[in-house]
C-alpha cells in the first residue's frame, strides 16, 4: 500500500512509521545510526549492507530469518 512518504526524512519516517504501528523498518540506509538517535525507537530496524537489488534476491532466507529474530526496538546490520 502506497503511503505517500516518499518525501519524508528519515526521523520522520520513523515517526510515521511508528505512528501507524509498523514493526519493522528494512533499508539500505547505512548512515541511518549516524544520522539518527535510535534508542528510544519502538520500531525494530534492519539495515541491508547492500543496495544491490540481485544480491539482495538471493539472501532473501537470511532476510526472512532477521525478521523472524528481531524484536521491537532493536537494530540490525544485515550483510548481504
Amino acid at each position: 500500500m502506497k503511503q505517500g512518504w516518499s518525501d519524508l526524512s528519515n526521523g520522520d519516517l520513523l515517526d510515521a512509521a511508528e505512528r501507524n504501528e509498523y514493526q519493522i523498518l528494512i533499508t539500505t540506509d547505512q548512515n541511518l545510526k549516524h544520522q539518527l538517535n535510535l534508542a528510544d525507537r519502538q520500531i525494530a530496524i534492519i539495515v541491508l549492507l547492500s543496495t544491490s537489488w540481485p544480491r539482495i534476491q538471493q539472501k532473501v532466507s537470511n532476510i526472512q530469518t532477521a525478521v523472524d529474530a528481531i524484536t521491537r526496538g532493536d537494530y540490525k546490520e544485515l550483510p548481504i
